[in-house]
């Protein structure tokens, strides 16, 4: 735009000023969101806050909430991905701390570490209940913050196992992934053999009980499933640790996966799963969460299991002249362990071995069939070509990061004929897929990838033969 300004100098100035201000002003409109909010979302804070009367530490990002009580034997008490609160919280404690006492278990619920095996026949199994290890008071270091949020706890030493536990979380700005290392040292003189759990425990309560008046009832559509072990050691490829031989909650399903449905019944299952991952489903809400983690398969493991799930509930026992009882309080709470287990480490003194995992939260349907690398299926990948030399596709999956989809296609000799972008995709919302894409070439093959938003290749969702023509 130009403008012709009058030879007064007067007038000019005057007219000179209106006109940067209009200029300032149509800048000032036309500017984008400012700097710091628009990096809000792509920030990762750690933070003090109170959790239900509890004093926390939260780690949170755009997707992700944490919630970490260090004083409570340093447990993760609550995750929530997109509003949706994972794990059990007992609500009689809630707030609430006692010291170390061995001959009593104080569940406060959510995630903690333990060790194996368990038990009371001598020095190299652990008696368990609110010891040192599982109520002693962890001290907290903030390690990073901003594009990464890492957090440093430390347990005290346990002179009964001779074990001191320290563990990091670690939260990215721009995914829900959760990433954790758990160390323990031998803190004695002399060699110990221990294996460390994760022991994680999923709400299974009704979600959609928020009265005080109304009695909490179970979550009836709440499910865990690992890949069973074809060479399992365990006869019918699980071990029933305690709890009913004949549980028709449980089940290796035609697929390979182990199925465990909750019920309100008591049952620990071993498993020598190799594949390295579990997913809890809750199929009511809609959500689920994978836990991944690395199998050492030249390494021994306790009992030989990998993973193990308990269903909390009413327990089911003999008597001693062989009298079946229910026993155990029939209102105990609603909720299902996940426990992945580390090799056992062999420590000599001073020495530490470590233990990695990773958790997935993502969306979840009416069903489950699988995890890889980019999320879970739900409703298997379909690709038929059409007539109008298209192709559709279709399906429906969790996804582990945000992102594009991206249709990758193969000739009969395996060789890549090309992509093409399917859908933009969050790991909040269902990732459905009705759609039909250009055919590039003469493909035979395609697989569904997920680029995240910095143009990782996350992996494939799922790989299919393409179908015969599709008439429909």
């Amino acid at each position: 735009m130009i403008f012709h300004l009058p030879p007064s100098r007067r007038y000019s100035t005057v007219v000179l000023i209106l006109v940067v201000d209009l200029i300032a002003s149509i800048s000032a409109h036309s500017q984008p969101v400012p700097r710091k909010d628009s990096n809000a979302s792509a920030e990762c804070r750690v933070e003090v806050v109170k959790y239900k009367g509890w004093d926390a530490e939260q780690l949170s990002n755009q997707w992700v909430q944490l919630i970490v009580v260090p004083q409570n034997g340093g447990r993760l008490m609550q995750v929530t991905f997109a509003g949706h609160p994972y794990l059990f919280v007992n609500p009689k404690l809630a707030g609430k701390y006692f010291p170390p006492t061995p001959d009593k278990w104080f569940n406060y619920g959510g995630d903690k570490l333990w060790l194996l095996p368990e038990g009371n026949n001598d020095e190299q199994h652990w008696v368990g209940n609110s010891d040192v290890l599982d109520d002693g008071p962890f001290s907290f270091r903030k390690l990073s913050e901003g594009r990464e949020c890492e957090i440093e706890l430390s347990g005290p030493s346990d002179p009964q196992t001779g074990i001191q536990f320290q563990r990091t979380i670690h939260l990215d700005a721009d995914s829900p992934r959760i990433r954790f290392h758990a160390s323990m040292k031998n803190v004695t003189g002399h060699t110990l053999e221990w294996s460390m759990q994760s022991v994680s425990q999923y709400d299974t309560a009704n979600p959609n009980q928020s009265s005080e008046d109304i009695p909490v009832s179970m979550n009836h559509d709440f499910w865990a499933f690992t890949p069973a072990n074809p060479s399992s050691s365990y006869l019918n490829r699980y071990h029933v640790r305690f709890g009913p031989a004949e549980n028709p909650s449980v089940a290796v399903r035609d697929d390979g996966l182990f199925a465990v449905h909750y019920m309100h019944m008591a049952a620990e299952l071993w498993l020598d799963s190799q594949q390295g991952w579990v997913a809890v489903v809750d199929r009511t809400n809609r959500y689920a969460m994978v836990e991944r983690f690395e199998y050492e398969s030249s390494k021994p493991y306790p009992g030989k299991a990998s993973v193990i799930f308990w269903t909390n509930g009413t327990e089911m026992r003999l008597s001693s002249d062989g009298t079946p009882s229910l026993s155990g309080d029939s209102d105990s709470p609603y909720y299902m362990e996940a426990e992945l287990n580390s090799p056992l480490c062999r420590l000599h003194p001073q020495e530490s071995c470590s233990f990695d995992t990773e958790w997935y939260p993502t969306r979840a349907g009416d069903d489950f069939h699988g995890v890889t690398d980019a999320g879970i299926v739900i409703r298997p990948l379909q690709a038929a070509r059409l007539q109008n030399e298209k192709i559709k596709l279709s399906g429906s999956f969790g996804v582990f990061f945000a992102g594009h989809l991206v249709a990758h296609f193969y000739n009969q000799h395996g060789s890549s004929i090309g992509t093409v972008p399917v859908a933009d995709v969050t790991p909040d919302q269902l990732a459905s897929l009705e759609t039909e894409v250009a055919e590039p070439g003469n493909p035979v093959r395609v697989s569904l990838h997920l680029l995240d938003q910095n143009g990782v290749d996350r992996g494939s969702l799922e790989e299919v033969q393409l179908a015969g023509e599709d008439k429909r």
